[in-house]
């Protein structure tokens, strides 16, 4: 149904603020607006419940690739006392209990309406209000509108011909039924193997009577190595509280971790196998971390990507599957990089098979299974697509969002994203975005990026409040200036050498392809949006007129 044709159903509620999304950023967005402001708060999720993202996935083997202990909120120590964290990196069902927790320790489901799709959001400079719509009809108003609609909430569902056609199930890994599926007996079909495949696929080979990798392009991927936390760790960390935050806030991604101050060309062939080899056996996302100069220096670069393809011949025993698992044609880490918990060792299973995209490309889905170039067709009972997701500005686009003189956020962003620190748009007065694009957001531990995005527009509200200025945009010079800077950060790095990635949208057919976060480092940015915040929100423009004559302007 489109926003048009939504029916309207009773008057508009109005609010100071609306929060859309109820996982990490609308949950805590709430909490400093309701509670430190003193604001009236309305959020409005899709879901019947809240974790946004963790809310949705819930596909097999889904689990966060940041340490438990980081990925957590650190505004409240209390909180961070009250919790435990049963895993080095948490699961879909833990993480989503821990936002339930959250919400009920802060009392917010109050402002919380579940089971509300917003359709469309439009502004009124006359009122000086967000006029917001959800899929029901219901109406709302708000002074300020937030969108906490998270990176990766878009399904990309790739558009295959035949697949109406198929006989089977049909599945999606952002969109997985709260069910579950059963793969029992089951000869099933995974279409991608980005970071979601490399997890789902060891654990849906475990119970599938076949599973059939369907590889298009081939990826890093490093072990998690994933175990139950010690109770010497959980009181350490506990006890370390200020010390992880100060090392989250200072680091590059986020992380509680720091990078290496050495080259990866600086030291001797053997000492660099040995500090690659230890931190594979070590696990996890700090293998980055190892040489300060990996996405920056292409020479540098090469020594870990050629040291990550031969683990991968000696992890998979089949010399043909191998090769093409190894077959990696990006510089690392300039995708998303994967950490996985016996992917690779998967492709041992008698009962898995890989098939390479790139040398028989889908031709289309048959009723019976799928069909590829070679003329061979891959009988199958279920398919599962871990394509992905639309990704940054995707869930915003999907809203139905028009600012001032009608202009929709589509039409400013038809040669892709344009924004001013990921966080406000020209022509959108008073609209916030958590985490956008042109943010560091998806290049970062999330909850560390989020509280800093939180928290410069809770005291930005504060401010507007406080000196009776009526809205807020970001200049048109500000916003060009930034998105050259966001390019000039990204060009400084290898990243943009990854053509196919979805920092790129190159995973949509049709999407601009524009580098959308923001690459100078997650401590970098919290000290411009610190700068720019203490020298009066320079860049952007405050309207303190009147509403009767603020459409003049």
């Amino acid at each position: 149904m489109s926003p048009d044709a939504m029916p309207a159903t009773g008057p508009e509620t109005h609010v100071d603020a609306i929060v859309i999304g109820a996982g990490f950023a609308g949950l805590y967005q709430l909490l400093c607006l309701r509670d430190r402001l003193g604001l009236s708060v309305q959020v409005l999720e899709a879901g019947d419940g809240v974790g946004g993202t963790w809310y949705w996935n819930r596909y097999p083997g889904a689990r966060c690739d940041s340490e438990s202990h980081s990925y957590a909120f650190y505004f409240d120590e209390a909180l961070l006392q009250d919790w435990n964290w049963s895993e080095r990196y948490p699961g879909q069902a833990e993480i989503l209990r821990y936002l339930n927790h959250v919400a009920d320790r802060f009392d917010l489901r109050r402002n919380i309406r579940l089971n509300a799709r917003v359709m469309a959001a439009e502004y009124d400079e006359a009122a000086n209000l967000w006029h917001v719509r959800t899929e029901d009809g219901a109406r709302y108003g708000a002074t300020y509108l937030i969108t906490a609609v998270g990176c990766l909430s878009a399904a990309n569902i790739p558009q295959i011909p035949g697949l109406s056609d198929f006989a089977g199930q049909w599945y999606h890994t952002g969109l997985w039924p709260h069910e579950g599926v059963d793969f029992t007996g089951k000869r099933v079909g995974m279409v991608g193997t980005g970071s979601t495949g490399i997890q789902a696929a060891p654990v849906i080979a475990q119970t599938a009577e076949h599973l059939t990798v369907f590889q298009r392009t081939a990826n890093y991927s490093i072990p998690a190595r994933n175990a139950p936390l010690t109770e010497d760790f959980k009181r350490w960390a506990k006890s370390h509280t200020a010390e992880i935050r100060g090392l989250m806030h200072a680091s590059t991604n986020g992380h509680p971790f720091l990078m290496e101050d050495r080259s990866a060309l600086d030291v001797s062939d053997a000492e660099r196998e040995k500090i690659y080899e230890d931190a594979w056996a070590y696990g996890g996302l700090r293998f980055r971390a190892a040489f300060r100069d990996l996405l920056t220096s292409k020479a540098s670069n090469d020594t870990a990507a050629a040291f990550l393809r031969a683990q991968i011949r000696k992890v998979v025993k089949d010399p043909r599957t191998a090769a093409i698992l190894a077959n990696i044609d990006h510089p690392f880490a300039t995708k998303r990089p994967p950490i996985d918990s016996d992917y690779f060792e998967t492709f041992n299973r008698d009962n898995v098979s890989l098939v390479d995209l790139r040398a028989t490309p889908i031709e289309r889905i048959t009723p019976a299974g799928i069909l590829t170039a070679d003329g061979t067709e891959h009988p199958l009972d279920i398919i599962v697509f871990a394509t992905g997701f639309d990704a940054m500005t995707g869930p915003l686009l999907r809203i139905g969002i028009t600012g001032r003189d009608g202009l929709s956020l589509q039409e400013a962003w038809r040669e892709g994203p344009k924004t001013y620190l990921g966080l406000q748009m020209a022509g959108f007065p008073n609209l916030f975005t958590i985490t956008g694009p042109g943010s560091p957001s998806v290049l970062t531990n999330m909850p560390v990026c989020i509280e800093q995005h939180v928290e410069w527009i809770t005291a930005c509200i504060a401010h507007l409040r406080a000196q009776g200025v009526a809205r807020i945009e970001p200049d048109p010079v500000a916003v060009d200036r930034w998105v050259a800077h966001v390019n000039d950060a990204a060009n400084a790095t290898l990243l943009p050498q990854a053509g196919h990635s979805w920092y790129l949208g190159a995973n949509v057919p049709g999407k601009p392809r524009v580098f959308m976060p923001y690459a100078g480092g997650m401590a970098r940015y919290r000290a411009i949006c610190a700068d720019v915040a203490a020298r009066g929100y320079d860049g952007f423009v405050l309207d303190s007129r009147t509403l009767e004559t603020a459409h003049e302007r």
